[in-house]
């Protein structure tokens, strides 16, 4: 895969096309994308990316959705000037804003996306309560985060997490719970995101492929991993139960 122009830095903390060592993060990422059109009843007019990052969700929401029109905010400048440059263009815009405090007018997204952002924050309430001001009422929000079972054995309830960039992990009951209380009226669904069977295979004869990419920087990957992240693919990746060992949780949220 080439490598994007001005393509921004690798922090661990978000990923990005098009780069060989980052394949199964984008895939990951862009399995959730994917399911998103399966849990929105209509059609949507416009759709919030709320920390949209790198930007590329925009092209991936239009592979369902051709006409969408997409607003993509984050809170670096420097995000969201990449962004536009990669990905701009007509119906799409990104802007930069904090995500407790969304420019956009209260109920202007008929959809409403944000993946991996929830962990971020250090008002979750607030940041929830934004993205479910600035979508109309019957719309849908979908989040997700990291299962803090899989990604911090051992760690509990609301205590700080080792990840610097991290300022709380969720369960599934507790992340269902929490937008319960946030959210009241609202239908609260939480899912989990999972390896599908090839990964499966692979962990069981070499252990676990991501602590295998976490362990030791690319240039020093066995040849079994550089090939096995190479040809890892959204279909490498399922949806279900979260009490399940997944990796990810998703909360679809209908208003």
């Amino acid at each position: 895969m080439p490598t994007p122009p001005t393509a921004l830095t690798i922090t661990g903390e978000r990923t990005i096309p098009g780069i060989a060592a980052e394949n199964y993060w984008f895939r990951r990422h862009e399995a959730g994308y994917a399911a998103v059109p399966g849990w929105v009843p209509t059609t949507p007019r416009v759709v919030l990316d709320a920390g949209c990052g790198e930007g590329y969700a925009a092209g991936l929401l239009r592979e369902a959705w051709p006409d969408l029109c997409v607003v993509g905010v984050d809170y670096d400048s420097a995000t969201t000037s990449h962004a536009a440059r990669t990905h701009g263009g007509e119906r799409t815009a990104y802007l930069r804003g904090g995500l407790t405090a969304l420019p956009l007018a209260t109920g202007a997204a008929d959809l409403t996306v944000s993946l991996q952002v929830l962990e971020h924050i250090w008002t979750p309430d607030d940041y929830v309560r934004e993205l479910a001001r600035v979508t109309r009422a019957g719309g849908v929000v979908v989040l997700s985060t990291p299962n803090r079972a899989t990604f911090s054995p051992g760690l509990g309830r609301r205590e700080r997490p080792t990840n610097l960039y991290h300022c709380r992990e969720y369960d599934a009951d507790e992340l269902a719970g929490e937008l319960g209380r946030w959210l009241p009226g609202a239908g609260v669904t939480v899912l989990g995101l999972g390896h599908g069977e090839r990964l499966l295979r692979w962990e069981d004869e070499y252990g676990s492929i991501v602590v295998a990419q976490q362990d030791m920087a690319p240039d020093d990957w066995r040849d079994d991993l550089h090939g096995v992240v190479g040809s890892v693919t959204v279909d490498d990746f399922l949806l279900g139960d979260p009490e399940d060992a997944c990796l990810d949780l998703f909360a679809v949220v209908e208003l």
